[in-house]
Parts: C-alpha cells; sequence; structure tokens
C-alpha cells in the first residue's frame, strides 16, 4: 500500500490534467501538497480547496515555473509556506507544434525554456532544499513518449523531452550519495483538457478506441505511477524511465 503520509510535495502544473491527476493521487495517499501553476491561474483555487477536502493540508501557489526567477520565488514561498519539501513532481512543459522546415526558431526556443530548462531550474531548486533537509527525497520528472519517438510536427518537443530523461538520469548520478531518488514517467496519450484542444473532442474520442488497452490514459494512471515513485516502496528506484501509456508505443507491433 502507498502511503505518502508525513511528506510535503510539490506539484508544478497543478491546475488540470497530468499535473492536477498526480495531486489527487498524492493527497490519496496522505501527502501535505504545495500545488503550484501559472499566475491568474482559473483553476488552482479550486483545486487546492477540492484537496483540502480529502483532509491533508493544501497550499496553492501561482508562480512562473516556465523561467528562473520565478522557480525561485515558488521554491522560497514553498518552503515559507510548508516548511519542507520532500518530493516533487515537476509537470512543466511547453508545446508548439509546427513543420520542421518552417519552424520558427523563437517557438523552438521557447519550447525548449519551457520544458527543459524549466525542469532543470525547478529540480535543482528541489534538490538543494532536499540536500539542506538531509533526509534524501523524491524527484518525479513527467516526460513523455515524445522522448523516443520522433513524432512529425513537434521537433522541439521531442528533443526537450529526451533531453529531460537525460537530464533526470544524470541528476539521479549525483545525488545517489544524498538519496535523493530521481525518475521519469512517460505518459503515451493521456486524455486532458489540452490534447482535446488540439486535437478536437472527436479525434480523442476515437482515438482511444484504436490503442492497444482500448482506451486513452488518464491522469489519475499518471498520478497512480508518480504516487508509487515518490513513496518509500520505490526506495530502489532511481535513475528509471517508467513508461504509462497502455501499450501506445506497441500498438504498430502486433
Amino acid at each position: 500500500m502507498t502511503t505518502l503520509a508525513g511528506k510535503t510535495a510539490l506539484v508544478t502544473g497543478a491546475g488540470r490534467g497530468i499535473g492536477l491527476g498526480c495531486a489527487r493521487e498524492l493527497a490519496r495517499c496522505g501527502a501535505s501538497l504545495v500545488l503550484n501553476d501559472r499566475p491568474g491561474s482559473p483553476d488552482l483555487a479550486a483545486v487546492a480547496e477540492e484537496l483540502r477536502g480529502l483532509g491533508g493540508s493544501c497550499w496553492a501557489i501561482e508562480a512562473d515555473a516556465f523561467s528562473r526567477a520565478g522557480c525561485e520565488e515558488l521554491m522560497s514561498r514553498a518552503v515559507e509556506t510548508a516548511g519542507r519539501i520532500d518530493i516533487l513532481v515537476a509537470n512543466v512543459a511547453r508545446s508548439i507544434r509546427g513543420d520542421f522546415l518552417t519552424y520558427d526558431p523563437a517557438d523552438f526556443q521557447r519550447v525548449v525554456e519551457g520544458t527543459l530548462m524549466s525542469s532543470f531550474h525547478i529540480g535543482q531548486l528541489a534538490a538543494r532544499r532536499m540536500v539542506e533537509q538531509g533526509q534524501g527525497g523524491k524527484i518525479v520528472f513527467i516526460s513523455s513518449v515524445h522522448a523516443e519517438t520522433p513524432y512529425a510536427r513537434a521537433i522541439a518537443y521531442n528533443a526537450a523531452k529526451a533531453g529531460l530523461n537525460h537530464l533526470a538520469a544524470s541528476m539521479a548520478v549525483e545525488l545517489l550519495a544524498r538519496r535523493i531518488n530521481v525518475n521519469v514517467i512517460e505518459p503515451g496519450w493521456i486524455d486532458t483538457p489540452g490534447e482535446r484542444a488540439t486535437f478536437g473532442e472527436e479525434a480523442v474520442g476515437q482515438g482511444g478506441a484504436k490503442l492497444p488497452w482500448g482506451r486513452l490514459g488518464t491522469p489519475a494512471d499518471i498520478g497512480r505511477a508518480a504516487a508509487f515513485l515518490a513513496s518509500d516502496n520505490a526506495d530502489y528506484i532511481t535513475g528509471t524511465v517508467l513508461r504509462v501509456d497502455g501499450g501506445f508505443l506497441l500498438k504498430d507491433a502486433r
């Protein structure tokens, strides 16, 4: 049984989608939560109220996790508010699709900064805090199957997620002696508001039936994996990529 009682987790991008799914599962396992979403988030306050209803402590902090200054502000306020950070679930990403030959270099930079650089920033700051606390910690990055498969019209996102996987592995090496576990989850096609906005309701509805598991993944599927990796049950796991995709990458092998 996964339990996170007595632990405090920081979840970025927690207003909706995968971040919200992770926050819900961590709360159900007994963790206290610091939830982050972008400034002006229309979702964060309601999410925090919902999760407080599960019986644990929950704080909401709006901050720009796409920038170093925003991550520094977030970490400072999180520690000031909650007292400590034992778990980080980093769900920071930006995706801009387009054809490679006409892809705007500025968009490429925005995606890499919003996906890879932001993960470095929040990951480094969380790890520093965990080292100061002296009791180890758990860092979980949300990557993507795009890290393994070079999908068309996603040149920047593919590269950023592949870089994120290697960033996490490199962090895991350097943090071994500190007993800080660093792992990655690779979601497949997950039913989120962002996916429905990108592909349309009809495509999302029909796409799930064609997948090996007969459905799209849910934010809760990713949340349960994050809760496991954040728990003592995963104490001997670090530098690992856990694919949670219902066989998505195996669909053409049948």
